[in-house]
């Protein structure tokens, strides 16, 4: 106990004093939203991996999709770092950066709003944010119970949760984006040496790789019994459920907010280039660790009559790290979730109100709406999220309700089938219509609802297949890369002179003066 207590306290007394010295870095709107457009891209590349990568997945995906597919979960990490992070850098990194300074946009939905021209585009694109992040937001939290109530037994989760938040608000509300970058990257490495550490040591559980692999090879059930090896086999028993989960996972991230957002802040082109390495090589490392790492979960639980592990998916980690029967690495392993945890917690809550008050808000009042006062609401709605966050997930573990961990899997298919395809085209196509991204917002959101509302009354949505939030949120994203270019040939197309002054910003030439202008003959 002490061990853990000690770690515990190192942890926050680090969080809190960087919060505390980049306090002068959070002095307006610019700042505090996205640290003066002047992040490196170690920093900036960490905070993309660490937003990405929460407890959720170290916990609760790893778990879950480990004791679906075996060993080819580790497909799914590797999705994620060379589709979800090495293409998305290189698609959307530049132009996100050059567009958004040229546009002075802030957020995705002011981005909306300014490259189309559109108020309303700008308000419905905040409104989506608003109802989908705060769901994502209070799951993080469900990655924290198993793990903290085994380290800590006795002791409620309740107030882990209150301890995390309030830490999380204080450096996220003193310090700004600068603040939660730092603290990402500290949060990162930690993540990076945790993953490798508990990946060898639960390896070396039973006799090692090869040994592991060879133990889960015997392992069979109903659904693998003509199967040899299912779960060590190259694409494991469900190919088609697989592929459904990288895209989800890693396309995904290509419209979600809190990611395309790290793009507006980093410092320069070369940044971007520099970026694009160390968020790819990171994302190896964490994902692909942790679904590799979940693969061998059925060696460390028992499945019961309906196939599903005792305890549940969430128990799979948590009885991992137990089998070590290390207090320090249980340490470890604890700062690790709760890093996975904060970091992504603070850049949803960043996201989240600097979109309710600057796209929401702010152009909406009839009154004057100075720096000063985007600053104080900025603060007032980081802590509202965070309260409210940290209450559904302390009455999700006393009621035990189970919709709030489903609506992880909507939230995030709802706002990656909402935002992708418009904001994709919106940086590459110039004859992009109003009423495609329209339709795209609409599409994506009820396309999404209507799956939520399904699982919650237990009816078939679409085609039993479609019942997963994970494969619904897979084809919203693909009909929405189909559905905008089609509204688009049969909608009205912006002004051409308004539009090609958006796009005249990634033909702009500098001059500068030649260093030696004679030449040695």
């Amino acid at each position: 106990m002490a061990i853990k207590l000690i770690f515990l306290f190192i942890f926050f007394a680090i969080t809190v004093g960087i919060g505390v010295y980049c306090r002068k870095k959070a002095t307006d709107v610019n700042g505090f939203v996205l640290g003066g457009r002047s992040v490196g891209p170690w920093l900036t590349a960490f905070a993309f991996g660490t937003s990405y990568f929460s407890a959720v997945i170290f916990v609760g995906y790893a778990g879950q999709f480990g004791w679906k597919f075996g060993m080819a979960s580790t497909w799914i990490g590797l999705g994620n770092a060379f589709i979800g992070s090495l293409l998305a850098w290189s698609v959307l990194g530049r132009r996100t950066r050059v567009m958004t300074q040229a546009l002075d946009s802030k957020t995705m939905p002011d981005f909306f709003g300014l490259r189309f021209k559109s108020k309303g585009l700008r308000i419905a694109a905040s409104v989506i944010v608003f109802l989908f992040l705060i769901p994502y937001t209070a799951s993080l939290f469900n990655g924290l119970s198993r793990l903290f109530t085994t380290a800590f037994p006795g002791v409620q989760y309740a107030w882990c949760v209150i301890i995390m938040a309030v830490l999380t608000a204080v450096y996220v509300i003193v310090g700004g984006y600068m603040a939660t970058a730092i603290n990402d990257f500290i949060q990162g490495i930690i993540m990076l040496c945790g993953i490798a550490a508990v990946v060898v040591m639960v390896l070396n559980q039973n006799g090692g790789l090869n040994g592991s692999v060879e133990v889960l090879s015997q392992i069979t059930t109903e659904q693998t019994a003509n199967q040899n090896g299912a779960f060590t086999s190259f694409f494991g028993p469900d190919f088609i459920g697989l592929i459904s989960v990288v895209l989800l996972t890693s396309l995904g991230t290509w419209g979600l907010p809190q990611m395309v957002g790290k793009f507006y802040s980093i410092k320069s082109e070369s940044d971007i280039s520099k970026g694009t390495i160390i968020s790819t090589v990171f994302a190896i490392v964490v994902a692909g660790g942790c679904y590799f790492l979940g693969g061998f979960g059925r060696l460390f639980a028992t499945a019961s009559a309906d196939g599903t592990p005792v305890g549940g998916y969430d128990s799979i980690v948590p009885n991992m790290i137990k089998a070590l029967n290390s207090d320090v690495m249980f340490g470890i392993v604890l700062i690790l979730v709760l890093s996975a945890s904060m970091s992504t917690l603070s850049g949803l809550v960043l996201t989240s109100s600097s979109t309710i008050t600057l796209d929401l808000i702010a152009p909406l009042t009839k009154k004057e709406f100075g720096e000063k006062k985007k600053m104080i609401t900025l603060r007032c709605f980081v802590a509202f999220f965070i309260i409210v966050s940290a209450v559904i997930a302390i009455l999700q573990d006393i009621y035990g309700f189970a919709f709030i961990a489903q609506l992880m899997g909507v939230s995030w298919g709802a706002l990656a089938g909402s935002f992708l395809a418009p904001f994709l085209y919106g940086l590459y196509w110039r004859k992009t219509s109003k009423a495609s991204v329209a339709v795209s917002f609409i599409f994506g959101s009820v396309f999404m609802l209507c799956n939520f509302i399904c699982q919650f009354t237990g009816t078939t949505f679409i085609t039993p297949m479609l019942n997963s939030p994970l494969n619904a949120g897979v084809l919203a994203m693909l009909c929405g890369l189909v559905l905008v270019p089609v509204v688009t040939f049969i909608t009205p197309k912006m002004d051409k002179k308004e539009v090609d002054d958006i796009f005249s910003c990634y033909d702009q030439r500098i001059t500068v003066s030649v260093k030696h202008s004679l030449k040695n003959k």
